[in-house]
């Protein structure tokens, strides 16, 4: 059985008494004060300018090239001049095109969207699509949501006889491209000062300097910015803030036909759409067009005003939505037997002839969750493939693409997501290069993931009142996450399965106390769980609503043996020790006693063989014999004890097995390799 533990390492918060005093005083709720001052905010006058939503826009003007922007949009608007708008398939590209479509067209402008089919074009600028604008009379293309690396295609359309303008929040190259204006907040040049914005948010910023009335213009397209800027998974921080605030309160007051319609298929009430629906239930409705080659059905959404043609709009993309579905399972399971067998990659690179292009990006995220590294999944085409990538841990996607540009065709993106072309034979040195890549950046035996928590709570503060009172971290997202605290020392009391045995309802003891929990898509085996464990558990609270009665629920985010020992996850001088560069200093520090030596041979002889996360297992040993230990030092007994032959065991990313050799239960452990090395190094 595969262990799921999810976060190696918990960085947990604390925020200074004084500042939770002070807050608290300002007429904070004492659990939002504790969070607040544990995301260093220390007066409610700092409060009030990070969570407010009263702060003016920052200036569009103040984003480099943007005079230039709106300067020649709006002598083409003067002049007459046919306006193509060329966006993305995505959310973000979507909302943008809609948007900068709407408006100008509102002011009297000949203008036309292009979004580029997804399976014949591909992403972004293309001499096929700029050909056919140009045949069609078209004298400014604004690209949104792309065009930041189109560099030849904006030489051709100049060629072709017209002037492009580019806005985009992608990662800029080297050589910007030469068009009239390239509006980006990532211009190495000076780009923007108010931080991060989606594509949508950088269209948004032109349709403000066009009208010179921002106030005017959130108020008719923060709906449309709040989607591309949540889909997009961009900070919720600063104007974003601003942006998302006001569309939810549009999305939920007065939604624009297609929506409305897309908000019922989707059985959200009216009034209760948030952040979190968006992510989950309208953003991949809307993706869907694009995904499926059938991007029309999108535009139609946003730009109709007839309720019919939105509600129609809004079927065709729920069913899209559902062959995307169906799509991704089975592309899901090719890949997984891809995998099946093969040792655990330091990247996954693979390829194949039957992949939908439109729907290999959500594998590939899904594939670098379940797997914990970067994948990379390749639809191939003859002797060429398109690619879409998935970060994880922090691996940068777009510098690493960068750096193997000579074995790309094309390439672009970000550190989270980025897709490239590439032909079939370098795919293998691709495959080999990344890994190495991947290798390096992840150190092998360094736990991947880290779960930041806000504070530690003790149980008296999980009031209905304190829960609620956290409201006013909304909306949360990237940038300003739902808060997660940990619970420390808690009894796991009793354990039911629910919702078909795929969840765990978990009832917890904390002194006195009593709390419920809720533990998704996980059960006691793949948790390594039962009932009178004494764990932390990391989680998000929450208020539960059954037939009228409101009571506190941890929504469980990662749970782990509790311990009153010291226990680190210091694996740097174990890893010396593997590539033979160990010096005297980490050996004497990595060399285990016998006293350790013995208190993890007692344990495993006790529990027998399993599979467990290492640094649970390293918790679990220090809780049992209440003795300090790292990581490090608990590998290095492993390979002590398996030298000698007393066990045998098997590494993976997040997962040890175990298996203690049937014998006399004796052995020499001076005989062992790796306390001979350890001696060694250790009088060197």
């Amino acid at each position: 059985m595969w262990i799921d533990v999810k976060y190696g390492v918990w960085n947990v918060g604390e925020g200074a008494q004084s500042a939770v005093n002070a807050l608290a005083e300002g007429g904070y709720a004492p659990l939002a004060a504790m969070v607040l001052a544990a995301r260093g905010i220390q007066t409610p006058a700092q409060a009030e300018a990070v969570l407010g939503f009263d702060t003016p826009l920052p200036d569009p003007f103040s984003l480099t090239d943007m005079a230039a922007a709106a300067g020649r949009v709006g002598l083409a608007m003067t002049r007459g001049e046919k306006i193509a708008i060329f966006g993305d398939y995505d959310v973000d590209g979507i909302t943008a095109t809609c948007l900068l479509t709407h408006f100008l067209r509102r002011h009297g402008a000949d203008c036309v969207p292009y979004i580029p089919g997804r399976l014949e074009e591909g992403y972004g600028l293309n001499e096929t699509a700029l050909r056919q604008l140009a045949c069609e009379g078209v004298k400014l293309v604004v690209t949104v949501d792309c065009g930041i690396t189109a560099v030849e295609e904006t030489a051709l359309a100049k060629q072709l006889g017209m002037d492009v303008v580019i806005t985009d929040h992608h990662e800029c190259k080297e050589n910007l491209p030469g068009a009239v204006a390239v509006v980006d907040p990532h211009r190495p040049d000076g780009g923007y000062q108010g931080g991060s914005l989606s594509g949508v948010g950088v269209a948004f910023k032109l349709v403000c300097a066009l009208s010179g009335d921002p106030a005017e213009m959130l108020q008719e397209y923060a709906d449309m910015v709040c989607l591309g800027t949540v889909a997009d998974v961009i900070p919720l921080v600063g104007e974003n803030r601003i942006y998302v605030k006001k569309g939810l309160e549009a999305l939920n007051s007065h939604p624009r036909p297609g929506l409305a319609a897309l908000m019922a298929q989707c059985g959200c009430e009216s009034g209760s759409v948030t952040a979190s629906t968006i992510g989950y239930m309208l953003a991949p409705r809307i993706n869907a067009a694009g995904r499926m080659g059938k991007i029309d059905a999108a535009v139609e959404l946003f730009l109709t005003q007839d309720p019919v043609r939105g509600e129609a709009a809004a079927r065709e993309l729920c069913e899209l939505n559902r062959e995307r579905q169906a799509v991704e399972s089975e592309i899901y399971r090719q890949a997984v037997e891809h995998l099946r067998g093969s040792a655990a990659p330091d990247a996954i690179v693979l390829a194949d002839e039957r992949w939908h292009q439109g729907v290999v990006g959500i594998v590939a995220s899904r594939i670098a969750e379940e797997y914990a590294c970067p994948a990379f999944l390749i639809c191939l085409d003859g002797e060429h493939g398109k690619a879409s990538s998935r970060s994880h841990g922090g691996f940068n996607l777009f510098a690493s693409l960068r750096a193997l540009s000579g074995l790309l065709e094309s390439y672009g993106g970000h550190e989270l997501a980025a897709g490239f072309t590439i032909s079939r034979e370098n795919i293998p040195e691709f495959r080999r290069q990344i890994s190495e890549l991947a290798r390096t950046y992840f150190q092998d035996d360094v736990p991947r993931q880290a779960l930041d928590i806000d504070c530690t709570v003790t149980p008296e503060v999980l009031t209905v009142y304190n829960i609620d009172s956290l409201g006013i971290l909304e909306p949360c997202g990237c940038g300003c996450p739902k808060p997660i605290l940990m619970l420390k020392d808690a009894v796991i009391d009793r354990i039911t399965m629910v919702g078909n045995g795929r969840h765990m309802r978990l009832r917890l003891r904390c002194g006195h106390y009593g709390l419920n929990a809720i533990y998704f898509s996980m059960t006691p085996e793949t948790a390594s769980i039962a009932p009178g464990d004494r764990v932390d558990v990391a989680f998000v609270p929450q208020v539960n609503e059954y037939r009228g009665e409101r009571t506190p629920q941890l929504n469980v985010v990662d749970i782990r043996p509790s311990c009153t020992a010291p226990c680190g996850t210091e694996t740097a001088a174990y890893r010396m020790l593997r590539e033979d560069r160990i010096t005297p200093r980490d050996a004497e520090a990595l060399l285990p006693s016998r006293q350790t030596l013995a208190i993890v041979w007692r344990y495993l002889s006790s529990r027998g063989t399993g599979q467990e996360s290492p640094i649970c297992l390293c918790r679990k040993i220090v809780r049992w014999s209440e003795q300090p230990m790292n990581l490090g030092q608990l590998m290095t007994c492993l390979d002590i004890f398996q030298d000698v032959g007393l066990l045998q065991f098997h590494r993976t990313r997040n997962c040890i097995t175990i298996q203690l050799t049937p014998g006399p239960g004796k052995a020499d452990l001076s005989e062992s390799q790796t306390m001979q090395r350890l001696l060694r190094a250790k009088e060197s």
